[in-house]
């Protein structure tokens, strides 16, 4: 199965705001997506597509992977979305954000009016696709919406809307009011997750609204990171380096990758199909969860 792409911090920026899409694109994010939808009032929802088409194309963006947030495809929005800003920034566009996806058709829709686009427009480079899983048709779907298009990158948790489509009662970090056994999301997160590692691509978790609270948001991705997700969303630009760190595999994690990997060929070239490294066993199934481990911290050393 391939490596997902590089996702550790996905940076949300509103598209109507000059100063904030300049500093995004000068951050130190693995992806930039300039909202037209939450973000947005509903009255500016139209002039922010241009805002978003100028900003693609005025800005410096390094390696930053640029990305739009459409509306989702069920309002009057997402067509003139896609259209536009398509249309508007050519190759300066890597990837469009579905949002409230309910089933793989959505996906899909999205897939063929893209590949329509593309070819009036005469583009060099197909627009990737990442989409949002944000209510409970989405979670029953999931996998059918991963699998939907070979457009797609990542699969996104989204807590917030989940939260009214299932009627939980949570507090504004999407935690429940009330004590709760385990981890609340813990059901949505391995749908999410599962779903992303079918389909060979990345899993990103859900916003942490209160930026103010550093420690709760590096434990919350914690707890994400250690389910196998890829990485999370920020919701300001404080939150990027907290993800990129949480997200790349320690020294410790490496080094310890690189001698399983070693002292396991050196076995195997004595005909055993196992080993041990400081009196713990080695086997296939350890050799893999390294070559991850340092694909990812060569994804991450780009």
């Amino acid at each position: 199965m391939p490596t997902p792409p590089l996702r550790r911090s996905e940076l949300a920026t509103p598209a109507t705001s000059d100063r904030m899409t300049k500093k995004a694109a000068a951050s130190d994010a693995d992806l930039v997506f300039l909202d037209l939808e939450d973000a947005v009032a509903p009255a500016l929802r139209e002039e922010a597509r241009g805002k978003a088409v100028r900003a693609l194309n005025e800005h410096d963006w390094g390696r930053t992977v640029r990305a739009v947030r459409i509306n989702g495809i069920h309002t009057k929005w997402a067509y003139g979305d896609i259209v536009e800003v398509v249309a508007g920034a050519r190759e300066n566009l890597d990837t469009l954000i579905i949002p409230k996806a309910t089933a793989g058709r959505d996906v899909w829709w999205v897939d063929v009016l893209l590949t329509q686009i593309e070819e009036n427009l005469g583009l060099r480079k197909r627009v990737r696709l990442e989409v949002l899983v944000e209510d409970v048709a989405g979670v029953a779907h999931v996998e059918e919406i991963a699998t939907a298009s070979d457009r797609l990158d990542a699969v996104i948790f989204g807590a917030g809307d989940l939260s009214v489509s299932q009627g939980a009662r949570v507090d504004t970090n999407f935690r429940p009011r009330d004590p709760y056994p385990g981890d609340f999301w813990y059901y949505a997160r391995m749908r999410v997750l599962t779903a992303a590692r079918v389909a060979g691509i990345a899993a990103i978790d859900a916003p942490y609204p209160d930026f103010g609270d550093p420690d709760g948001y590096a434990a919350d991705a914690r707890a994400a990171a250690a389910l196998g997700f890829d990485g999370k969303w920020a919701i300001h630009p404080s939150q990027i380096t907290i993800a990129n760190q949480v997200f790349r595999p320690t020294e410790d994690e490496v080094a310890r990758a690189r001698r399983n990997i070693e002292a396991y060929r050196a076995a195997e070239s004595d005909g055993l199909g196992a080993t041990s490294v400081d009196g713990q066993l080695v086997d296939a199934a350890h050799v893999k969860l390294a070559e991850q481990v340092l694909a990812q911290h060569d994804a991450a050393g780009r």
